[in-house]
């Protein structure tokens, strides 16, 4: 019988005595070259910040003069690399230095998109270690010595003129909150006179500074100086109710223009059964302003319009949730029969998923057999499945209209997914005794076979 493992515990590597600690770091060391560069920044420290300091340099330095692309094999290794850069300006010179750990990982984050440029990072692994690092710098300046904060607007600014991807205005913003009046004062001066970028980022850091100051005008001032398209209403809305200012608050929730239509669904708009999208922030936001205000009738208003239009199952448990008059079965049955009404059966089908309403989405799918469309398959799949144990005609009718659109478009990426429809409906077909005026397994199965049979890639997965 095999011992049990020992738990990796502070105490039990402390157990095995320095000698026998220090030829297992060796043998790592000797297989990982990431590991190699903590180890090494590890005895580093015993040398002071200096040294440290002086390690992290060099793969800096390599990675600001570095110009081949990177080739996909590698980016593992370089994640490691990356990963162990990071642990070392956190966890070996922040101790000992923090001015000199800020300094090198703003450099460090500053060079992202020199990297970026050079890497396929579909899969964000790399982009990962850089947010990781914004993350890490509020806890290294919150150690650092408050004359030495005094330096970070500088670096933060000339760093600002290398971002690519919004990592440095972020730094700026986590940084903020940590440094005193007198250097946010400083630092909004200087960037009062910066030309603004066409992405925002100078406004966005002068923003974190008045929010650190506690100007709400002035905030809102910046917000209104940057092109209409890139406002953000919902967040001044909420900071004007947080700071019990409601009536400017509804003003700013109203100017929030509308989302478009996602772009998967916009092309058969009406055809696919889909109704008009509604923001739910921004209709939560503009009810709670409401009801602050003392329009408790109107905030009920916006929510049920706002439901009715589009069908959010969300906001109907807003409206439920803020009946006073225990009427909520009535004002549910009330809402359940607008879905059955509402044209949108594509929307209607998705709120009785999220409600759940299961019998009136079963009603909603056999009673418009033939409006369903395989190609919503990120709706009608899911939905065929929570439908498939109770009511099994609709579940059919569904997996139907999946299978039908893989079979006509001849997608025969997705014949795997349609030999598995053709096997719920083969099983689905014992247990329904009643087709209605749809025509039954036997014969739905002989019209594909009359329509598809030359599609030997599909018929060979089918059982």
């Amino acid at each position: 019988m095999m011992a049990p493992h020992s738990p990796l515990t502070l105490a039990g590597l402390a157990a095995l005595g320095a000698e026998k600690l220090a030829q297992l770091i060796l043998d790592e060391a000797a297989e990982s070259p990431a590991f190699a560069r903590r180890v090494k920044a590890a005895l580093a420290g015993g040398q002071g910040p200096t040294a440290v300091a002086k390690l992290i340099e060099r793969p800096l330095s390599s990675l600001d003069r570095a110009k081949a692309m990177v080739p996909w094999e590698k980016e593992h290794a370089l994640t490691a690399d990356l990963d162990a850069l990071v642990d070392s300006i956190e966890r070996e010179l922040a101790p000992l230095s923090p001015l000199m750990a800020a300094q090198r990982l703003i450099r460090f984050i500053s060079g992202h998109g020199s990297l970026f440029n050079r890497i396929d990072d579909s899969s964000g692994r790399i982009q990962a270690v850089y947010w990781r690092g914004v993350d890490i710098l509020p806890r290294i300046v919150e150690q650092m010595a408050g004359p030495d904060r005094a330096s970070l607007p500088s670096l933060l600014d000339e760093a600002l003129t290398r971002d690519s991807h919004g990592q440095i205005p972020a730094l700026a913003i986590a940084s903020a909150p940590l440094l005193p009046p007198v250097i946010l004062a400083d630092w909004e001066k200087g960037l009062s006179k910066a030309t603004p970028d066409e992405y925002g980022r100078v406004i966005q850091i002068r923003q974190a500074i008045a929010d650190a100051m506690g100007n709400l005008d002035h905030y809102i001032a910046l917000e209104s100086s940057l092109p209409e398209h890139r406002r953000d209403p919902l967040r001044i809305a909420a900071k004007l109710l947080e700071a019990k200012r409601a009536n400017e608050a509804l003003e700013w929730v109203r100017k929030t223009a509308p989302r478009p239509i996602p772009r998967d669904l916009s092309d058969d708009f009406y055809g696919a059964g889909v109704a008009p999208r509604a923001d739910r922030d921004q209709v939560k936001l503009e009810a709670r302003i409401l009801e602050v205000l003392g329009n408790r009738a109107e905030a009920q208003t916006l929510r049920w319009s706002q439901f009715a239009q589009s069908l959010d199952a969300a906001l109907l448990r807003d409206y439920i949730a803020k009946l006073e008059d225990f009427n909520d079965r009535e004002e549910t049955a009330r809402a359940l029969a607008h879905i059955a009404a509402s044209p949108y059966f594509s929307n209607a089908l998705q709120f009785c998923l999220n409600w759940p309403a299961l019998d009136l989405a079963s009603d909603l799918v056999v009673t418009r057999p033939s409006v369903w469309s395989g190609r919503h398959y990120a709706l009608l799949a899911p939905a065929a499945e929570a439908l498939a144990d109770d009511y099994r005609l609709a579940a059919s009718v569904l997996y139907r209209a999946l299978l039908d659109d893989i079979l006509a478009r001849a997608k025969s990426p997705a014949y795997g997914h349609g030999a598995k429809y053709l096997d719920h409906l083969d099983r689905l077909a014992q247990q329904v005794t009643d087709w209605q005026s749809l025509p039954d397994h036997v014969h739905y199965r002989e019209q594909i076979k009359k329509a598809h049979g030359r599609k030997l890639g599909f018929w060979s997965l089918v059982k």
